[in-house]
């Protein structure tokens, strides 16, 4: 008789690690990105006396046209009764992406809300290698294959009757609330204009009785936060980081694709600057790109985030 010979130690090993890496891309590619959930939270960020607010954001949904059933979770959130709408950008995915934003934002009518650009909303994805966006934040490219960004600003203000906040802010009433909002166009590309944010808050006048003030950025940068903290805002609002969209089981964010704290890069936190501390909200957003259609240990989402009012 002959002895058999054992199986080689190394190629167990070798095949268990493949086995893994097999079944967490069968979940991440097939399986959690399509596991759509909403974040409940409740933040005091009102003037003292104020109605609470039901604030639904939304954030990155990188839409193509074919995407059904992102865009039937995207319409059934109207379920929720939101008082508002915050865009935080990165809505557009393929050039004929407006045809699933229509599709996917048509229930909210006549809410009211506001939104900023990610430089999705103005460029189309191109192919690139995945794994360059875990070396850190990604470099900005020459802008090209320009998508059709006025179509979409057109539907978001004179069909949902959105108001704009790229380099802008606009004062609107929110469940009895008047509540100023200002933003910025996407600080990724470097398209933020923070020194032109004063003049438009001052051109809004004195607001008649109790007021607050919302900063909205697609990209959560510390510049931009900071500025936005320094002007007032009671509460801030970002996008961009998908949570890290390929997250570590048990460890969290690997990447956040900018200079905010990884552990600050999805989910309700503060951020202090100048003595004053401001509830921030930076979505894991609901998409991907199409050409990395993957999310793990990072479920797309929406937030329905209530603001409460502050104590006197």
């Amino acid at each position: 008789m002959t002895a058999r010979r054992g199986a080689n130690p190394a190629l167990i090993a070798l095949g268990a690690v493949g086995a893994v890496g097999v079944g967490a891309a069968v979940w991440g590619i097939g399986i959690e990105r399509y596991l759509f959930t909403v974040r409940e939270v409740t933040a005091p960020a009102l003037a003292p006396g104020s109605a609470p607010v039901r604030v639904l954001h939304v954030s990155d949904a990188h839409m193509a046209p074919w995407q059904h059933r992102k865009q039937d979770w995207l319409a059934s959130l109207i379920a929720l009764e939101p008082d508002l709408i915050v865009n935080t950008g990165d809505n557009l995915g393929h050039r004929d992406a407006l045809v699933g934003i229509r599709r996917a934002f048509a229930p909210f009518v006549g809410i009211p809300g506001v939104f900023v650009h990610g430089s999705n909303d103005v460029q189309a994805p191109s192919p690139r290698n995945p794994f360059k966006y875990f070396a850190g934040p990604s470099r900005t490219h020459a802008v090209s294959n320009l998508l059709d960004t006025e179509a979409m600003d057109a539907y978001f203000t004179d069909e949902l009757g959105w108001h704009g906040l790229n380099n802008a802010a606009a004062r609107l009433e929110v469940a009895g609330n008047s509540i100023d909002f200002f933003g910025v166009n996407d600080a990724h590309r470097g398209w933020d204009q923070l020194d032109t944010l004063p003049d438009a808050l001052a051109a809004l006048g004195s607001a008649p009785g109790r007021s607050s003030r919302i900063g909205v950025t697609h990209a959560p940068y510390q510049r931009v936060m900071n500025e936005f903290v320094d002007l007032g805002a009671d509460a801030i609002f970002g996008g961009h980081t998908h949570g890290g969209q390929v997250c570590l089981p048990g460890y969290g964010t690997i990447v956040a694709n900018c200079d905010i704290p990884l552990k600050q890069a999805k989910g309700l936190s503060t951020w202090s600057h100048g003595g004053r501390t401001v509830p921030l909200n930076v979505s894991a957003g609901c998409g991907h790109s199409i050409y990395a259609p993957v999310r793990f240990a990072c479920r797309p989402e929406a937030t329905l985030l209530t603001l409460t009012a502050r104590s006197a």
